[in-house]
């Protein structure tokens, strides 16, 4: 039998049962070796010599895969079909080579497919290929990359900005995206500009809305109404004069379907459509893939297979008609250069699956494989084609113009099945107009009320507490309105716009997206906060200190053209060691650079650079340096290990004044290197908030001689700094609180926040809740029910539901059980479930050793009781004669596997 490597378990599972039983299909469980993570690993004194070495959890499954091919002469690596999975088929081959599993007449070969489907695997079998060096060596050269860039540049950021963590190649880049858009929205001055609306209605009654286009006879631009004295007398204009319709403009119009899914489009519409974080997404998207059920998910490719297509257009005429099928199939282009990542966009294997014939219980898996079946057929659709209506009305003068814009769907195409998500509000020519004649008067409409509606989301906004409708309404009528807008800042990034941006720059590649995106959180860089992504202080000073040192090797184009580079080594266009050679070269020149940086150096630097935004000019005039809290020192950048930087008065520790980076002031969040006070307890202990080795935690008093440790409190997961208050602190500091005395024993029922989560706790019993809110909560029927629930659970023997004695030939006792799955029979450490109908109660002790045979015969012998091994244990010489025949058992199966 042929040897078949993959990468996971289930991959394996689903690839054996197409193979058959002429192969033996393994699982890699992903890579088996990687560079340690010590100083050495790549060596650019020698060539850029890489020292691989194979982790503790592979050597079991390469001693496996090296067990199959003592009795098989030939390995087949069906690993992924991207660059990585072509590095991990070179990995493997080295390291069975290395350990002389392989011998000079094994046979290796190299198989890819896009799919797991039957065909597709068959299919692969029958083009086997050897493993695509040009593609591995560009897997070496980012691998090295990677690695002398983090294991050189992070021991830097350690030395030189207390509190910073590790420092990634691509991942500072993307870090740099979010910290520069951070302080273009702190940067941002908001603008004032009004419009003017207007409400008309036609003679037959239908209302429809128009903007303020010209004023004086003169177009409008965007800022041309700049305060409310300006909109008031354009409102009086408006409303002062007789109106008609100047033009009515119909223009036909399509839209056609977007492309089909690669890795960065799947990522960004699951996130926008469903929420759902790059890992996420790229997690539920792997299970599809290793069930047959979609096409490989780490792709930059577009293409779909001439069959798909067919089947696409089969699927469209059966399930819509034949008017939603173009006259030609409609083909994708790839964008990216040198799309190689598995060439293929993200498609069902089988379009004619639907995801309501999948019936997925996964919740994530059901969303995306639907979002991922529409996309698929839409993007094989009929164009829809739209008319969109410009109605331009004006007064007789000349001084006044609005205009009023819609559309019509005439058909629907496409969009009868799928839309794409957008990041920006839709366009306001989404809306529908009703008949409207050129000539005929533009009459103001008296049933509609501006003002009734602003005051009714007034209202609505006050019992909220939420800001919504107009900030300002300035109405001379009812029917026409002044509104008031300030320009708004960018928006920060959420997951899938920031691989979107990444996409656009040209850093990272499908692979890598997640795995970014995913880094820079778990470094705490980076907080998600309603989806947006929001830097932390730490992540800022790490992109200034990176900015000023090694801007270089930060900056976009830079890390785009070494993409550009890598891209070519896979290509065959580049020698990868030349291109190591040549960024080594000046990257090391920059290191040695910064050898001799002393912290204050560094620090006086990011604080100068910074200097505009921590200390804007203040309103009164006075040095914006100058300390609010005593009014002597002066304001500098500061940082601690465990809480990263700040600002803080240069009169420490006389002074405590503190301040995050980001601005405001100590009620803002700021958590020096004394805590942010929060308040003080009933006995006017303080109470702070602040950040250690393990993350923030709630103090009560300062440590001292008699009081080395005060009590303390770690916040639990899901708590924001921002919304600790003395409350919530003092409720943590309180834990465990005390619930109340046991019905049962009067013993005391505590709740508390332990090392594995919330809990509440009776004796030596403890049992989790579900939330941390239910800690503060949860009454005694709760507590009780939660602790019987637990103890049911546990390890406590249950009462039998009928004793039937002892074993009639082995001995020990053997009962009727209640469990998890319905009744069972109970003997030593055979469990035989009952079969289905049989009434606990009529079982006897024949029938029981009957099911306990069956169970024993199909593998599920465990220990025998006591009484049963020691009337074996008299007969020492049939013990031994009864091993005989299951030694030679194990030889024959052995036999007869290497005879397959």
């Amino acid at each position: 039998m042929a040897v078949v490597v993959v990468e996971s378990p289930a991959k394996a599972k689903t690839i054996n049962k197409y193979l058959g039983d002429d192969y033996t299909v393994l699982a890699s469980f992903g890579h088996v070796r990687d560079l340690p993570p010590k100083d050495g690993s790549v060596d650019p004194e020698h060539d850029f010599e890489m020292k691989w070495e194979v982790s503790p959890d592979s050597r079991k499954h390469l001693k496996a895969i090296s067990d199959a091919l003592k009795d098989d002469n030939e390995l087949i690596l069906a690993t992924d079909p991207d660059r990585e999975g072509e590095a991990i088929s070179w990995h493997l081959t080295e390291a069975l080579a290395k350990s002389r599993a392989l011998k000079k007449d094994t046979r290796v070969s190299r198989v890819v497919f896009n799919a797991i489907t039957k065909s597709a695997v068959t299919k692969a079998m029958e083009s086997p290929r050897e493993v695509d060096m040009e593609l591995v060596r560009a897997y070496l050269a980012r691998r090295a990359l990677d690695y002398l860039v983090g294991f050189n540049l992070s021991p830097v950021l350690w030395r030189k900005l207390p509190g910073a963590k590790s420092a990634g190649r691509v991942q500072s880049v993307a870090l740099r995206l979010i910290v520069e858009r951070e302080m273009e929205i702190e940067a941002f001055r908001p603008q004032e500009y009004w419009s003017v609306l207007a409400m008309f209605s036609t003679p037959r009654g239908q209302d429809y809305e128009a903007r303020l286009t010209m004023l004086g006879g003169k177009k409008l631009d965007k800022f041309d109404l700049s305060t409310a004295e300006e909109a008031e007398m354009a409102v009086q204009a408006v409303g002062s004069r007789e109106l008609f319709i100047h033009s009515v403009e119909a223009k036909p119009a399509s839209r056609n379907p977007s492309a089909p899914f690669m890795t960065s489009t799947l990522q960004q519409e699951a996130s926008r459509k469903f929420g759902m974080g790059a890992r996420q997404t790229m997690s539920a998207a792997q299970r599809l893939y290793e069930a047959g059920y979609i096409t490989y998910m780490r792709t930059d490719g577009i293409d779909m297979a001439p069959e798909a297509v067919m089947a696409a257009r089969d699927e469209i005429k059966r399930r819509y008609g034949e008017a939603y099928v173009p006259g030609s199939p409609r083909m994708y282009k790839n964008k990216a250069k040198n799309a190689q990542e598995a060439h293929e966009c993200i498609r069902p294997t089988d379009m004619g699956t639907a995801p309501d014939k999948l019936r997925l219980t996964d919740a994530d898996q059901r969303k995306l494989y639907d979002l991922i079946w529409k996309r698929s057929i839409a993007c094989q659709m009929a164009a829809a084609r739209m008319e969109r209506t410009t109605v331009e009305i004006g007064s007789k003068d000349g001084q006044v113009g609005l205009r009023a814009t819609g559309q019509v769907v005439l058909f629907d195409g496409f969009m009868k099945v799928y839309e794409e998500g957008r990041d920006d509000t839709p366009d306001e020519d989404d809306k529908r107009l009703p008949q409207i004649t050129e000539g005929e008067a533009a009459a103001l409409s008296h049933k509609h009320s501006y003002r009734e509606a602003f005051d009714k989301a007034a209202s609505a906004a006050a019992e909220t507490g939420k800001v919504k409708g107009p900030a300002a309404l300035i109405g001379a009528e009812d029917s026409v309105l002044g509104l008031q807008h300030f320009t708004q800042p960018p928006p920060r990034y959420t997951e899938a716009t920031l691989v979107k941006k990444m996409e656009e720059v040209g850093i990272g590649r499908p692979s890598t997206y997640a795995s970014i995106v995913t880094t820079i959180q778990d470094r705490g860089y980076v907080r998600k906060d309603k989806n947006r992504l929001i830097p932390e202080d730490k992540g800022r000073l790490v992109t200034i200190f990176l900015l000023n040192y090694f801007r270089q090797y930060v900056g976009y184009d830079f890390t785009a053209d070494l993409e550009r580079q890598l891209d070519d080594i896979s290509a065959g266009e580049a020698d990868y060691k030349e291109v190591l050679e040549r960024f080594w070269r000046d990257f090391s020149a920059a290191l040695g650079e910064t050898s001799d940086l002393r912290i204050t150096e560094v620090l006086e630097k990011i604080d100068e650079v910074l200097a505009p935004r921590l200390y804007p000019p203040r309103e009164d005039g006075a040095d914006p340096r100058l300390c609010p809290a005593c009014n002597a020192g002066r304001l500098n950048l500061r940082t601690s290990r465990a809480g990263g930087a700040f600002i803080g008065c240069t009169n420490y520790p006389e002074c405590r004044y503190t301040r995050p980076i980001s601005g405001g002031d100590e009620d803002n969040g700021a958590i020096g290197p004394d805590g942010k006070l929060l308040g003080h307890d009933e006995a006017d202990q303080p109470i702070t908030l602040r950040t250690g080795r393990f993350g923030p935690y709630v103090q009560r008093g300062e440590a001292s001689e008699e009081v080395p440790k005060p009590p303390r409190a770690s916040l639990p997961k899901g708590w924001a700094l921002d919304e600790i208050t003395l409350e919530r602190a003092l409720m943590l500091l309180d834990l465990p609180r005390e619930v109340g005395p046991h019905p049962d024993d009067g013993e005391m029922i505590e709740a508390g926040i332990g090392r594995y989560g919330p809990y509440v706790r009776h004796g030596r019993v403890y049992a989790n809740l579900p939330e941390v809110d239910e800690v503060f909560t949860v009454g005694m029927n709760r507590a009780v029910e939660v602790l019987a629930q637990k103890a049911s659970r546990g390890r406590t023997t249950a009462a039998p539901l009928k004793e039937l004695g002892e074993h009639p030939e082995e001995g020990g006792p053997v009962n009727v059980m209640n469990g998890r799955y319905g009744p069972y029979v109970k003997w030593g450490k055979i469990n035989a479930t009952l079969p289905k109908g049989t009434e606990p109660e009529a079982l006897t002790m024949d029938e029981a050793v009957a099911l306990i045979a069956q169970k024993a015969a199909k593998g599920g012998k465990g220990k025998k009781p006591a009484k049963a091994k020691a009337k074996t244990a008299k007969s020492g010489k049939a013990a031994k004669s009864a091993a005989k025949p299951k030694a030679a058992t194990k030889s024959a199966k052995t036999a007869q596997g290497s005879a397959k």
